[in-house]
């Protein structure tokens, strides 16, 4: 019984009639186009008239829904008035993209035939359940408030609504019925918004096509945060380890050698420089503001980043061959990440003694290699790091989206092995 009442009770019911109400004077602009074929035949059947006058006007409602801006405004009152979650509608992106960048150029998601028409139909039903709601409470309402006072005169009191009939003595009787009337409108009002809220997903929710652009859109969102985080381990979990190293040798030769010490400060300021950089582009995009243009680091920065690795006590033996600089922009940036993070992984990991970084630029390829010593040692990388785990399997990833092969592993029972290699363009 209390559950039954609860909806009456909830304001939301409300609001859902008033959105209903809205639909039905909505409708009143199309009535008097929709009289017009009763004036063009004057002398038919009453009752032909009116049902010719209900089918123009429907048409009418019908043709209004077809149009796309129509769903785009009923779809933010129908979220706010009848409390029901419908996403915005969508536009699909088409593929016209490198590889690694978000696509921009969006193009419309084509509804099919059959979800053009859903439009339409909820229109008329919005209207019919707004005229049908708005007449069957406006008369019961208007009938609570006034049976009261007939029976305050002693006059005797009727309601007679589609063909039901209700006489009240003057007395108790008329508040009784009075309470009744009430609370049948207040039950057509839960009933006219019910039937809203399950019909809105049906009929103003998304389309399939538009199901699949939002499908496509998470997508895309999740890669591009993903791409950040990878960014954002690489960049900075490189800095925190080569400035901790170097911060480590500038304490031991403070006073024995001043100008290494020196030198170790000036590549902590200029990698941690380099990172706040790419931590600010990486929040900007978070928050959704407009990004400061994005870090490019290419191939043709790996001899500043070997600098700043040998800052840290580290030796690094290149073997840099090939054309470096006309590798495109996008596989350049991503195999500097990744001789970023496998010297990273050097200098957390390894026992010391030189790294061997071995970057080679075929017509067909690109190859890197990164090996270094593992085992008990004493050099830079001998120290111990807190690791997430996540950094091979980030570059992994990282390998996979560029189609590439990857290798990670022991190379014989002292050194630690990185093989990557890149399908690669030249340009021109």
């Amino acid at each position: 019984m209390i559950r039954g009442i609860r909806p009456l009770l909830r304001g939301s019911t409300y609001s859902g009639m008033l959105f209903a109400y809205c639909g039905a004077v909505a409708s009143l602009p199309l009535l008097p186009f929709a009289l017009l074929p009763t004036l063009v035949w004057p002398s038919g059947p009453y009752e032909v008239q009116a049902v010719l006058a209900l089918l123009v006007w429907a048409v009418l409602i019908g043709a209004v829904g077809l149009a796309r801006t129509t769903r785009r405004a009923l779809i933010p009152l129908a979220r706010r008035l009848l409390s029901v979650p419908l996403p915005t509608p969508v536009t699909a992106r088409r593929q016209t993209h490198e590889p690694g960048t978000a696509p921009t150029s969006p193009s419309p998601a084509v509804p099919s035939s059959a979800d053009r028409w859903r439009t339409p139909l909820w229109l008329l039903l919005h209207v019919a359940l707004g005229w049908t709601g708005a007449l069957a409470s406006g008369v019961l309402l208007l009938a609570g408030l006034t049976l009261p006072a007939m029976g305050w005169f002693r006059a005797e009191a009727g309601l007679s609504l589609f063909g039901w009939s209700m006489r009240a003595e003057p007395g108790w009787q008329s508040w009784v019925v009075a309470l009744c009337c009430l609370l049948l409108a207040a039950a057509v009002c839960a009933v006219v918004t019910h039937t809203l809220r399950w019909s809105a997903p049906r009929l103003l929710g998304p389309s399939s096509a538009e199901r699949l652009a939002l499908a496509a859109e998470r997508e895309l969102r999740l890669a591009e945060r993903n791409r950040l985080a990878h960014e954002l381990h690489d960049s900075i979990g490189h800095t925190l380890t080569a400035t901790t190293i170097q911060a480590a040798v500038a304490g031991e030769v403070l006073c024995a050698d001043p100008v290494a010490a020196r030198a170790a400060l000036r590549s902590i300021e200029e990698s941690t420089r380099a990172a706040l950089e790419d931590l600010d582009y990486v929040l900007g995009v978070l928050r959704a503001q407009k990004a400061e243009t994005a870090p490019t680091r290419t191939l043709t920065d790996l001899p500043e980043l070997f600098d700043r690795v040998r800052h840290a006590g580290a030796v690094v033996e290149p073997q840099l061959s090939g054309e470096l600089a006309q590798v495109q922009g996008t596989l350049s940036r991503a195999a500097y990440r990744i001789v970023q993070e496998g010297l990273t992984n050097a200098l957390r990991h390894g026992a010391g003694g030189p790294i061997e970084v071995r970057v080679a630029a075929a017509p067909d390829g690109l190859e890197i290699g990164v090996v270094n010593r593992i085992g008990e040692g004493t050099g830079p990388g001998s120290r111990s790091f807190p690791t997430s785990g996540h950094g091979l399997s980030g570059l992994a990833e990282r390998v996979r989206l560029l189609h590439g092969d990857f290798e990670a592993g022991p190379d014989g029972s002292r050194h630690w092995r990185l093989a990557v290699r890149l399908p690669v363009r030249l340009s021109a």
